[in-house]
């Protein structure tokens, strides 16, 4: 099944990493079904992100990245899901930006509005951390680019072209260097709205290019 998608697509976000971290045997295996051009994100596990709420966090941040680390050239940004109760934390937010290695793309979603602010915004860009701009049935994250690349969650279960239409047009707006887009296909909602949506969207990404 992996070897099928990455034919179509040239990246995926990967949810289990949430719930437990893979062993290399199975990164390595994912890394040989896929095209040399093809990178993984990898979801921070809940014990950092929901357990701990970023708060002494450092072996388990370090055991994270050393695992995804196997993915060698393969490995694509770490995706960071806050949960929806954890109010804005600057502190916090610097100190895990601050354990995280030179050069390690790392995306935040943030899903209490008290993170939605100029200072935090300012600690993710000084490491060229994505904030994540999610789109869902609760609302869409401010448009904010931190980051000299974007990350993208969209969540609803059934675009239209005309909406399609407004997203291609405002990331190819931003200027980013990559822009990584991720559709929801889980939760009752068919693998193939996703995968549908992914495509039409890529299609007019390339046409804005």
């Amino acid at each position: 099944m992996l070897s099928h998608y990455a034919e179509r697509f040239s990246t995926v976000e990967i949810n289990a990493t949430f719930y437990r971290l893979p062993t290399h045997a199975a990164l390595e295996g994912w890394a040989a079904a896929t095209p040399a051009s093809f990178v993984f994100t990898l979801k921070a596990p809940q014990r950092i992100t929901h357990h701990r709420r970023l708060v002494g966090v450092d072996e388990h941040l370090r055991r994270f990245v050393d695992v995804a680390a196997v993915l060698g050239p393969k490995l694509g940004p770490l995706f960071f899901q806050l949960p929806p109760t954890f109010k804005k934390e600057p502190g916090r937010l610097a100190d895990l930006l601050a354990m995280l290695p030179p050069g390690r793309r790392a995306a935040f979603e943030f899903r209490h509005a008290s993170w939605f602010a100029d200072e935090v915004y300012a600690l993710l860009g000084t490491r060229d951390a994505a904030l994540c701009i999610a789109d869902t049935e609760d609302g869409t994250t401010p448009e904010v680019a931190t980051a000299t690349w974007g990350y993208l969650r969209l969540r609803d279960a059934d675009y239209t072209d005309a909406a399609l239409d407004g997203w291609a047009e405002r990331i190819a707006g931003h200027g980013w260097r990559d822009a990584f887009v991720y559709f929801k296909h889980e939760d009752g909602v068919t693998p193939e709205a996703g995968v549908l949506a992914a495509v039409r969207l890529r299609d007019r990404l390339g046409r804005a290019a």
